[in-house]
C-alpha cells in the first residue's frame, strides 16, 4: 500500500479517542473570541503571537500557557462552544466515540461553578451524538500538582453529577506527583462506580505506572511510553492487555521524544501491548486524530494491519457499551475489507 493509500485507510476507519483534554482543544481563534466576549485580557495580543509561543520544552512549559488560555472560559456557553468545536473536528476524522477529560479545578479555583463547566460540556456531548453521530463519555480529572484534599473536594462536587460521568482521571504535572498521592481519593471514586484512569509514564518514571496499576487500580494508562524502560512492566502490560492511550504528536512537542521517528509506539505494538493513538491537546500540539495517525504511520512505517489494530484497540479499550463497540467493530471490519486489509 502506498502512503496515499495508508492515509486513505486512516481517514476511512472508525475510531475512538480515549485521551483528549477538552480544554486542550481550545483553538487560539476561539480563545480570543471568548476572551473578547467575556472581557478577559490575554497575555498575547494576537492569534499569531499565541501560536508563536507554542515552543514547548517540557510538560510544565505547555501547562503554563494551557492554564492561561483557560481563563477565557467563563460561561456555560463557552464550554459548550469549545466542546462542539472539538466534536466537529472529531467527526470529520471519523472518530465515532470519544471519552473526554475535563479539569474542573482549573475553573473552580477561578470562581467558576462546577455546574457551569459540566453543564456546558454535557449539553454539547448530547448535541454531538444527536447531530454528528459521535457517542461520548466524560471523565473528571484531578490536577496532580494540587493537594489530595483539593482532589477530595473536587470528587465531592463530581459525585453530585455522578450520572454524567463514566470515570475519574489524573493529569497535570507528573514529576514529583506520584499516583500514590491520590490513592485514597481514587478508592472513593472507584467505590462510587467511577472507572479509574491515570496519566503515568510520560515524563514520570515506570514506577508511576506500577503505582497507577497497583494503588489506583486503573483501567487504562494514559501515555505510558516510559514503560519500555522496564522489561517486567512491559511483559505485565502485554499479558494483562492494559490499554495505553498514546499521543504521538504531543510526545514530540513536549520533548518526550526528540523526533517522531524515535517514538516507541511501533515497538510497543509489536511487543503485544494494547496501544491506541490519540490527540491529547490538539489545539496546542498541531493535530487532531487523523493528523496523529498520518504522522506516526509515516514516521514509523506502519503497515495497514497496524493501523487497523490501533483503531480496533481504541474501540475495545473504550468505556462504550457492548452494543456500541460492536457497531464500531463491524464498521471497522467492513472498511478494512474494502481496503483489502485484515481486520483481526
Amino acid at each position: 500500500m502506498t502512503t496515499k493509500d495508508i492515509h486513505a485507510l486512516i481517514d476511512a476507519i472508525p475510531k475512538a479517542e480515549l485521551h483528549i483534554h477538552i480544554e486542550g482543544s481550545l483553538e487560539p481563534e476561539l480563545m480570543f473570541e471568548l476572551a473578547a466576549r467575556n472581557g478577559i485580557g490575554l497575555e498575547y495580543d494576537s492569534v499569531e503571537a499565541l501560536r508563536a509561543a507554542y515552543d514547548f520544552d517540557s510538560l510544565q512549559s505547555f501547562l503554563d500557557i494551557y492554564y492561561a488560555g483557560a481563563a477565557a472560559l467563563i460561561h456555560k456557553k463557552d464550554f459548550y462552544e469549545m466542546t462542539m468545536a472539538y466534536l466537529r473536528r472529531a467527526a470529520a476524522d471519523n472518530v465515532r466515540h470519544t471519552e473526554l477529560f475535563f479539569d474542573p479545578q482549573t475553573h473552580t479555583e477561578r470562581g467558576i461553578a462546577f455546574e457551569t463547566v459540566i453543564d456546558g460540556i454535557s449539553e454539547a456531548l448530547a448535541d454531538g451524538e444527536r447531530e454528528l453521530g459521535v457517542s461520548s463519555e466524560l471523565i473528571v480529572c484531578f490536577l496532580r500538582h494540587l493537594s489530595e484534599a483539593d482532589a477530595e473536594a473536587t470528587l465531592d462536587q463530581a459525585l453530585e453529577h455522578r450520572d454524567r460521568l463514566v470515570g475519574v482521571g489524573l493529569d497535570s504535572s507528573e514529576r514529583g506527583h506520584p499516583p500514590e498521592k491520590f490513592a485514597r481519593v481514587f478508592k472513593r471514586a472507584r467505590d462510587a462506580g467511577l472507572l479509574p484512569v491515570a496519566h503515568a509514564g510520560e515524563e514520570g518514571p515506570p514506577e508511576y505506572i506500577h503505582q497507577a496499576l497497583d494503588l489506583l487500580e486503573v483501567r487504562r494508562i494514559d501515555h505510558g511510553v516510559r514503560a519500555e524502560e522496564d522489561p517486567a512492566l512491559m511483559a505485565r502490560l502485554a499479558e494483562s492487555g492494559m490499554p495505553l492511550t498514546v499521543c504521538p504528536l504531543s510526545n514530540v512537542r513536549l520533548a518526550v521524544f526528540e523526533r517522531l521517528e524515535q517514538h516507541n509506539l511501533k515497538r510497543m505494538l509489536d511487543a503485544g501491548l494494547t496501544v491506541t493513538v490519540n490527540s491529547d491537546d490538539p489545539a496546542y500540539f498541531g493535530g487532531y486524530m487523523n493528523a496523529n495517525f498520518h504522522a506516526v504511520a509515516d514516521a514509523l512505517d506502519l503497515a495497514p494491519a497496524d493501523v487497523v489494530t490501533l483503531a480496533r484497540n481504541s474501540i475495545t479499550a473504550s468505556f462504550a457499551s457492548a452494543d456500541r463497540k460492536q457497531t464500531m467493530l463491524d464498521e471497522l471490519s467492513a472498511v478494512a475489507d474494502r481496503f483489502g486489509t485484515a481486520s483481526t
